[in-house]
């Protein structure tokens, strides 16, 4: 299969089960708002060391907010949803990592307020950090929900103290191999702005780009529990017997992708690949698996770009 002359690897992307959960923030202004969202998801690109996946899903305008003010939607993954055991102090679960991440990155956040991304959902996570107004908080309704209201320095800190939440899936990705970095790399911000366009998906490393792709494990180092994905580094090409990297290949970029449901997962993948396609320089397109090990989902490329 090729797209704009750009071949698509007859392969899949591998992904496993996740708990997600979507928080809305609003401010003030547009930038306000960001500033808040992109706060809260900072430190959390993969589980592997991070203790949440976390980023921007999209921009909310003024008249689908609760309050009638800018905000973003951000999303937050995690394979386990909550620490059932009270003796351990583990927070890399997705209820402690929303009440952590709400806590210090939002409540701080001048003129930033917290509603629920997902009303619709059956499963909630409370957010109790009411308590920090001292006993001056209240509660009072903002858009037909019930928040609180912490009185703060700078005014009240709005929050919907219900987070909803469903099962996921985390770890969809591809790979655009291109004949030069800087090729690779615009077609991978290409892919990332239209991935912003999907609902109910989220790309969350650096710039939605990820620049190290890895492999489960080491060969050589016994204590990592991953290590560089030797066979996808173009300057390993000619160093190794088995390298991935085709002849004409200098830079390669993946975009992994998170979302609520195998369908937003899948849409995302169709429009990021479609979009990065577009770029010239742009060689070949394919994903990572582990031959089914990781999770039960696959996402093949070519059923995905045929439909």
């Amino acid at each position: 299969m090729e797209i704009n002359g750009v071949t698509i690897d007859d392969t899949y992307a591998e992904a496993f089960p996740a708990w997600v959960a979507s928080v809305l923030v609003t401010g003030a202004t547009k930038e306000l708002a960001f500033k808040a969202a992109d706060e809260a998801t900072g430190f959390a690109t993969s589980v592997i060391g991070c203790e949440s996946e976390a980023g921007i899903e999209c921009y909310m305008p003024p008249k689908e907010t609760p309050d009638g003010r800018p905000g973003f939607l951000m999303m937050l993954s995690n394979p386990k949803k909550e620490n059932k055991d009270k003796a351990s102090k583990s927070h890399k679960n997705l209820k402690d990592q929303l009440v952590e991440r709400i806590a210090e990155c939002i409540l701080t956040a001048p003129t930033a307020a917290v509603f629920n991304g997902m009303p619709e959902a059956s499963e909630k996570i409370p957010v109790k950090l009411h308590f920090f107004g001292d006993g001056y908080e209240y509660q009072k309704s903002i858009g037909g929900r019930s928040v609180w209201a912490i009185p703060i320095m700078g005014g009240e800190f709005i929050i919907e103290e219900e987070v909803g939440c469903i099962k996921g899936i985390a770890g969809g990705n591809f790979f655009i191999m291109a004949d030069s970095v800087m090729a690779a790399l615009v077609a991978s911000e290409a892919a990332v702005e239209a991935i912003m366009e999907v609902k109910g998906a989220i790309t969350p490393f650096p710039g939605g780009i990820v620049a190290s792709g890895s492999k489960v494990g080491s060969k050589k180092y016994k204590f990592m529990g991953a290590s560089t994905n030797e066979l996808y580094c173009p300057t390993l090409r000619e160093k190794i017997p088995d390298s991935k990297v085709p002849a004409g290949v200098n830079g390669i970029f993946e975009i992994v992708i998170d979302g609520s449901s195998e369908g937003s997962v899948g849409k995302a993948m169709a429009e990021g690949i479609r979009a990065a396609c577009r770029v010239p320089g742009v060689k070949l397109i394919s994903a990572g698996n582990y031959g089914g090990s990781l999770g039960p989902f696959k996402f093949e490329l070519h059923k995905l770009l045929s439909n």
